[in-house]
């Protein structure tokens, strides 16, 4: 006798098993009244113990789950899905030599996609090179830039508003950090690409007014020290500014990341090594938020 019930009770049991827990009280009220109804109608007269003893098992199976059990149970059974790795991504500088740093900070905005979807640059100011790329991280192109005369990574506050001969040369630096730029106008009206508005700092075609100064001689130096030569503004080549700059910020704006030279490019853009941490954490990063900033030196 009690062998078929325990066969009844494991097949009862077994179809439990199989129905979400917001059906398990009325259907086990359902079955307990049918069990006990066929008890009565077959003359059974389970032994008490072998009652206790079911009906223990049974209790274990028919009530519910408590919130963390059901959460876990759900997580394991139900909703278990894949984990998919994150697919780490680098910078295209296809054949273009670059420095470590530049391409540190290059990878790491692509990965991160801390440019936001939109094209970026970055001025490498210790080897006096500019590298354009498309939102992807290819490369659009490169060139050398003149910049500003004084070693620095800080801008001196309102400097934008003073008249270039009020400039001091300790003064005249290219500020490095991370800036959201766009084309413009400076107060001649010649089109250049804004990077700090109220710096007065823009990449721009190299201004060759004055003889003395010698930029085009300049820029066609394989020595970064002869570049050092501007108010603080980034001057490229005139072909290079019209056929990659102006192209890649036109009706867009981009993201421009001034390299420090007295400060790590870690320090100042809070980037991660993304060979570091594609061996170590495969995991996505946060991104952080963009920096609006926004008149111009040469």
């Amino acid at each position: 006798m009690r062998t078929n019930k325990k066969k009844i009770g494991l097949c009862l049991l077994a179809a439990l098993l199989h129905l979400r827990s917001g059906c398990v009280r009325s259907v086990v009220a359902i079955i307990a009244k049918g069990l006990c109804f066929g008890l009565l109608v077959a003359g059974f007269t389970p032994d008490p113990a072998a009652v206790a003893d079911d009906a223990a098992q049974l209790s274990n199976l028919i009530f519910p789950l408590s919130a963390h059990e059901g959460a876990a149970a759900s997580s394991n059974i139900d909703d278990k899905q894949p984990v998919v790795a994150h697919r780490f991504k680098r910078a295209n500088f296809k054949q273009e030599p670059a420095s470590y740093e530049a391409r540190h900070i290059a990878d790491w905005v692509v990965d991160s996609g801390d440019n936001r979807g939109m094209p970026f640059v970055i001025v490498d100011k210790t080897n006096a090179k500019v590298f354009v790329f498309h939102a992807d991280g290819r490369l659009r192109g490169a060139a050398p830039a003149l910049l500003g005369l004084a070693l620095g990574d800080d801008t001196v506050p309102g400097i934008g508003n003073r008249k270039l001969s009020s400039i001091r040369p300790e003064e005249r630096t290219t500020p490095a950090g991370r800036f959201v730029a766009a084309l413009g106008r400076n107060l001649r009206g010649v089109e250049i690409l804004w990077v700090d508005y109220e710096g007065a700092i823009s990449i721009h075609q190299v201004i060759t007014t004055n003889p003395k100064e010698r930029r085009l001689e300049r820029l066609a130096t394989p020595t970064p020290f002869d570049k050092r030569i501007s108010y603080g503004c980034i001057n490229v080549p005139a072909k290079f500014y019209t056929s990659v700059v102006r192209p890649a910020f036109t009706r867009t704006n981009g993201i421009v990341y001034v390299l420090p030279e007295t400060r790590s490019a870690r320090e100042v853009f809070k980037s991660y090594d993304v060979d570091e941490h594609e061996r170590l954490l495969p995991v996505s990063q946060p991104l952080p938020s963009l920096d609006a900033s926004g008149g111009a030196r040469h």
